[in-house]
């Protein structure tokens, strides 16, 4: 499934897989991508890293980003997965991906390896979460604009979309099993 060692693909002309963790904020991206990430032996991405200092002070003070905003986020995150796809790295990046369009960007970056996983969640329950967080940037205030901007997985993209209120375990094994399943069916 992953191939040779540290989720690469080493002759056996198997592609590990990229996956995208995708959702609003307090959907679990991280806690999910990092469990995915350890249990399938990928590197983990944190896409927040990958802000631009404006777009971190813009959302502690309460602002949405825009497309603008958005734009070197979206580039630097798609270098990312190019370079990992290219290199034959397995990878799990958690990041919002709200959009269909950012989606196809990353699509076109990491190829056929790339799947989403969407955590999937109502607003009330996102609101709760991200009031309790501490240390993180985001305000419950913004939850509702992520809602308004969430354009959810469309039935042509290859992924699958959990309950983000799940156990973890019980989607990890639903995670695990599509991604053995990809990796029978070559290109798919």
């Amino acid at each position: 499934m992953t191939g040779g060692g540290a989720g690469r693909g080493e002759g056996d002309g198997k592609r590990p897989p990229i996956i995208v963790v995708l959702g609003v904020s307090g959907s679990g991206k991280t806690t999910f991508g990092q469990a995915i990430a350890v249990g399938l032996g990928l590197t983990f991405v944190e896409g927040d890293d990958f802000h631009p200092a404006a777009n971190i002070a813009k959302m502690t003070s309460g602002h949405a980003l825009d497309d603008a905003d958005r734009a070197p986020w979206l580039r630097a995150l798609s270098d990312r997965i190019r370079r990992s796809a290219e290199a034959r790295e397995g990878l799990v990046v958690a990041c919002s991906a709200l959009k269909r369009a950012y989606r196809d960007e990353f699509r076109e970056a990491g190829g056929p390896p790339l799947r989403y996983l969407y955590l999937a969640l109502d607003r009330a329950t996102a609101r709760d979460r991200v009031s309790r967080r501490t240390g993180h940037f985001m305000p419950a205030r913004l939850v509702d604009s992520q809602f308004e901007t969430l354009e959810p997985l469309e039935p042509d993209e290859p992924g699958l979309t959990l309950d983000a209120t799940a156990a973890l375990p019980a989607n990890l094994a639903r995670v695990r099993a599509a991604v053995e399943h990809c990796a029978e069916r070559p290109g798919h």
